[in-house]
């Protein structure tokens, strides 16, 4: 049986609020390196990740409305706005989750849509926060991003109660069906656990362990073996 390949499915992360230049650059270097599929920075260092992932395959992910899903949804869409201007391939947002929990469909959907346009035809990947939700709330938080255009469901930010779990991928992955992506991620720490979440449903791995989990499974896979020698599987739903 073939091995599950997870390297080519790590969104490489850092969203710590005290990330220096230093620490991009070093991020960017390790995602060509590996070939992982993107990095995930904050706003203000998605020139920089662009510039330094130029001429490569490699996207660049921001976040939009982080980590609360509270602010004015006309801020995600000039945070959205500002991020493709500055070379971003992929906004990750949050939604509303008192709207979400209050039912507020319309209110969401335009929330969603709004971010979707500003993209301009980008990948965008609608954070659900599924850890603060029942089942109900997530089925009706994949419904809203489906219908409103985005193209990924996300479980965290890894700044909430919860991360991913095999359980809630499994739902997301119901909800949308085999066509929508859906991205795992808050506290995946190694091969073992991202591979039972990618076995779940998930297509992409939003993680800050990327280069453990690429070296875990580059030794597997025996030392004839070179990270970021592989294509990444192809996604339908990725932009072209």
């Amino acid at each position: 049986m073939e091995t599950l390949r997870v390297t080519p499915l790590i969104d490489h992360t850092l969203l710590r609020a005290d990330a220096s230049r230093e620490d991009i650059e070093r991020l960017c270097t390790e995602a060509r390196q590996y070939g992982f599929a993107a990095v995930c920075v904050n706003g203000c260092w998605v020139e920089l990740a662009a510039w330094r992932l130029e001429e490569t395959d490699i996207k660049v992910a921001t976040v939009v409305g982080f980590p609360l899903g509270a602010c004015d949804p006309d801020v995600k869409r000039f945070e959205t706005e500002t991020a493709i201007e500055h070379g971003a391939h992929e906004i990750d947002m949050v939604i509303n989750l008192a709207w979400l929990k209050a039912r507020e469909d319309r209110k969401l959907f335009r929330e969603i849509r709004d971010v979707v346009e500003a993209a301009e035809g980008r990948t965008v990947k609608v954070i659900l926060e599924t850890a603060l939700l029942n089942e109900e709330e997530k089925r009706l938080g994949c419904e809203l991003a489906k219908g409103a255009g985005a193209r990924f469901v996300k479980t965290s930010t890894g700044f909430g109660p919860g991360g991913a779990t095999v359980e809630d991928v499994r739902l997301l992955r119901e909800a949308v069906g085999p066509h929508f992506g859906v991205k795992a991620s808050g506290g995946i720490r190694n091969l073992g656990s991202a591979r039972a979440l990618v076995r779940a449903g998930a297509n992409r791995i939003g993680t800050s362990s990327g280069v453990l989990i690429a070296q875990e499974e580059a030794r597997e896979a025996g030392e004839g073996s070179e990270p970021g020698q592989q294509p990444a599987e192809p996604n339908p739903e990725e932009e072209e």
